[in-house]
């Protein structure tokens, strides 16, 4: 296995030794899980493309131009 050293905040720190002694486990096991399920869960959300995901928003707009995202007449007083 790896080793890998890193510096925490005081308060991290507390924290994590709370779940240390509440667990009873290592700090690296415990560390070494949270990493793991960080990164799992990092890769999960990028899966699909942004249509994908945003899907269900696509023509959520009442009474709006059908050229609303590539005219761009409908900026002009945008910011005004």
């Amino acid at each position: 296995m790896k080793v890998l050293s890193l510096k925490v905040p005081e308060q991290l720190d507390r924290k994590l030794s709370a779940v240390v002694k509440r667990r009873g486990m290592r700090k690296s096991v415990v560390v070494r899980e949270a990493l793991q399920r960080y990164v799992d869960e990092s890769r999960e959300i990028r899966k699909g493309s942004f249509l994908d995901l945003a899907g269900d928003l696509v023509g959520c707009v009442k009474d709006a131009p059908a050229d609303l995202s590539s005219n761009p007449k409908h900026l002009d007083d945008y910011g005004r």
